[in-house]
C-alpha cells in the first residue's frame, strides 16, 4: 500500500473483502470501544460486496440498512449478495451480513450509470477551515479520561476527524442545540484509488456512523457512550450519494436532529466537498437510552 498512513491500511484490509464463492464474501473485524463490531465498518464492507457485483460504470447512488443483531467481533462476517435486478441504467442489490448462523445487518443498494440531468443543492452551511481546529490528540484528552480518550483516538486513527464544536462528551449537563459540524477525511492519501469511487464511497459510508447522533445527545446535555451516560446503538442507516468526492480530501459533516422518543433519535445530515458540493445526504435512527439506576 502508498498510503503512508498504518490504521488506514487496516481499513483499506478490512474492506478488501474474501470472494469465498459467486455473490459470497467473508470479511473480518477490528476492534472497537463497545464490545461489538462498529456499525460503520459492517456498513461499509456491505457495500463493497454489492459492488463487486456490480459494472464498474455504474456507481452508487444510495443505501439503506437495518442493524439487526449486534457483531462479534472476534468471527468473520459473511455477507451474501442477492442480485435483485440488472436494468438498463440502475442496478440493484441485497446484502445480509451473517455471524453465527444468523444475520447481523440488511443492506440494500443502488447502482446507476452517469447522466447529465436537472441540478440544483443546498448551499453549504459556514465552517471554520479544517486546519484551523484540533486534531483528536489535541482535542480528545481536554474533554476524556486518558484510557477513554487513547481508545477513542485508536479506534478512529485510519480517521483525521475534527470537531468544530464541543463534542457531547465535552459538555456534560449542558444542553444545546442539536447541531453538530465536523470535517473529516482519510488519514492518508489514496491517490492509488483515485478511479474507484467504490472505495471513496465506502470509507464515507464507514465514517458516516462515527458521529450523527451526537446531535440527539446535545439537545439533551449528554455526552454519550464515551463517558457512559446513555445506552446507544444504530437502528437503521440511509445514504443517498449525490456527487463525486475524494475520501483523502477534506469533507464537512453538516448535523442535526429534529427528533428523538420512544427510546430512539434521529440524525440528519449533509455532507459538503471543501469546495461547497453537496456529495451525500444522510439519515439515522438510533437507540438512546438513560441507563436505568
Amino acid at each position: 500500500m502508498t498510503t503512508g498512513a498504518q490504521p488506514l491500511d487496516e481499513l483499506l484490509g478490512l474492506l478488501d473483502l474474501e470472494q469465498i464463492d459467486q455473490d459470497y464474501f467473508r470479511g473480518q473485524s477490528r476492534s472497537a470501544l463497545v464490545p461489538r463490531v462498529f456499525g460503520g465498518q459492517v456498513a461499509a464492507q456491505a457495500l463493497v460486496a454489492a459492488g463487486r457485483t456490480v459494472p464498474g460504470d455504474r456507481l452508487a447512488h444510495s443505501l439503506h440498512a437495518y442493524f439487526l443483531r449486534a457483531g462479534d467481533p472476534g468471527a468473520p462476517i459473511v455477507y451474501t449478495v442477492d442480485r435483485i435486478r440488472d436494468g438498463r441504467s440502475f442496478t440493484t442489490r441485497r446484502v445480509v451480513a451473517v455471524q453465527h448462523g444468523k444475520p447481523i445487518f440488511h443492506l440494500s443498494a443502488s447502482f446507476q450509470t452517469y447522466e447529465e440531468g436537472l441540478e440544483h443543492q443546498a448551499d453549504m452551511p459556514p465552517a471554520p477551515d479544517p486546519e484551523t481546529l484540533p486534531t483528536p490528540a489535541e482535542m480528545l484528552p481536554r474533554h476524556l479520561p486518558a484510557d477513554v480518550a487513547r481508545r477513542l483516538i485508536e479506534a478512529r486513527a485510519a480517521v483525521d476527524l475534527r470537531y468544530v464544536d464541543v463534542p457531547p462528551w465535552g459538555s456534560v449537563g449542558e444542553p444545546r442545540e442539536p447541531r453538530s459540524q465536523v470535517w473529516f477525511r482519510a488519514n492518508g492519501k489514496l491517490d492509488e484509488y483515485a478511479a474507484d469511487p467504490l472505495l471513496h464511497v465506502c470509507l464515507a459510508t464507514y465514517v458516516s456512523d462515527m458521529t450523527l447522533l451526537d446531535s440527539v445527545l446535545l439537545a439533551h446535555g449528554r455526552g454519550g457512550w464515551a463517558v457512559g451516560d446513555v445506552v446507544g446503538a444504530s437502528l437503521d442507516h440511509a445514504m443517498w450519494f449525490h456527487r463525486p468526492f475524494r475520501a483523502d480530501e477534506w469533507l464537512l459533516y453538516d448535523q442535526e436532529s429534529p427528533s428523538a422518543a420512544g427510546g430512539r433519535g434521529l440524525g440528519q445530515a449533509r455532507i459538503y466537498t471543501r469546495d461547497g458540493r453537496l456529495a451525500i445526504t444522510v439519515i439515522q435512527e438510533g437507540v438512546v437510552r438513560v441507563p436505568r439506576d
